[in-house]
């Protein structure tokens, strides 16, 4: 039995020095298999460093609530019972069109309508047979084929300068900020799209007379959704046709332009004042053509991005600058 322990104790002691080598290897391993594991802890807080950008991107921004829906203005925007002359109107070309019509056009015909009647009726009692057993054998006068030349001359030359001038501003281009709004007309509603705010295509349906009623609104005027755009920005409109010809006539606004079908026509104007703006199709399109009408509410500059905004939209231009713009500082710390 004593040889045996001294066996085992010789054994040892041959190994010592072995194991004494080898100590410093095994504890650093023992470190190694460790390390991962704190690399392991401490990854996902990096992993959620990087991250919380990305989520907080991907994230939908806070809903925006699309502001109410205006109330429209008896009077304004619309026919008034009784009226026998334009709209009043609410854009600048607008108001040259009324203006050439009331204070020129209508004045010119009546005095002229007046002046022929009295000729005609002065020429009926002055020569007429009774009175006048021996006609003249006058055959020209001088004097009178002048001024029936160049008075008529005179008048047409009056009424086309600011005629001219009026066609050229109703077809002005729109500068580059312009709002852009396509319009399409169907068989029979319409469809708006904002292609610079990235807002799909919504259509636009009319109202029953139920529920025109209980939204305060003219029947046949009144649709469900209706076209929003600024006031005091300028405004283009590219309109179109998707199965026949339509034609988008809104009339205190003195907008009209055909929707064609393989065509994109152009109509820019800008809005002077807030409100509702009624309008209908104007081109014979089938057998509701009576039946898609077109309302604009103009907003306020604050409550139109509200409302792009509201729709998931954009804002564009100058308008995402100012909204930049407006942003808190800290943001920039950040």
């Amino acid at each position: 039995m004593k040889k045996v322990k001294s066996l085992v104790l010789a054994g040892l002691l041959a190994l010592a020095p072995t194991l004494v080598s080898h100590a410093p290897a095994l504890a650093q391993d023992n470190a190694a298999t460790a390390a991962p594991t704190a690399d392991n802890v401490a990854a996902p807080a990096e992993s959620a460093n990087v991250t919380a950008p990305a989520a907080a991107q991907a994230a939908p921004a806070a809903k925006v609530a699309a502001p109410p829906r205006m109330k429209p203005t008896p009077g304004i925007g619309m026919p008034k019972p009784g009226e026998i002359t334009l709209q009043e109107q609410f854009t600048e070309t607008g108001h040259t069109a009324r203006w050439l019509h009331d204070k020129m056009l209508l004045p010119l015909i009546t005095i002229i309508s007046v002046f022929v009647a009295l000729l005609m009726l002065y020429v009926m009692i002055r020569f007429r047979r009774s009175a006048n057993p021996v006609p003249s054998k006058t055959s020209h006068n001088t004097l009178i084929e002048v001024i029936w030349t160049v008075v008529p001359v005179v008048i047409l030359l009056v009424i086309a300068v600011p005629s001219i001038g009026l066609l050229a501003d109703q077809y002005k281009p729109a500068p580059k900020d312009a709002v852009t709004v396509k319009v399409t007309g169907y068989q029979w509603y319409w469809g708006y799209e904002y292609p610079d705010n990235a807002i799909p295509e919504f259509v636009s349906n009319m109202l029953t007379k139920e529920k025109a009623a209980e939204n305060g609104e003219p029947y046949l005027l009144a649709p469900d959704n209706r076209l929003v755009l600024p006031v005091g920005r300028p405004i283009r409109l590219i309109i179109t046709g998707a199965d026949v010809i339509h034609a988008f006539a809104v009339p205190s606004l003195w907008v009209k332009m055909d929707a064609v079908p393989g065509r994109l026509n152009e109509k820019s104007f800008t809005i002077e004042k807030p409100g509702v703006y009624y309008g209908q199709c104007s081109e014979l399109c089938g057998a509701r053509h009576g039946f898609m009408p077109i309302a604009i509410e103009a907003l306020p500059p604050e409550q139109f991005d509200q409302w792009v905004l509201s729709q998931g939209g954009t804002l564009a231009g100058k308008e995402a600058e100012k909204t930049a713009d407006a942003a808190p500082a800290a943001d920039a710390k950040i």
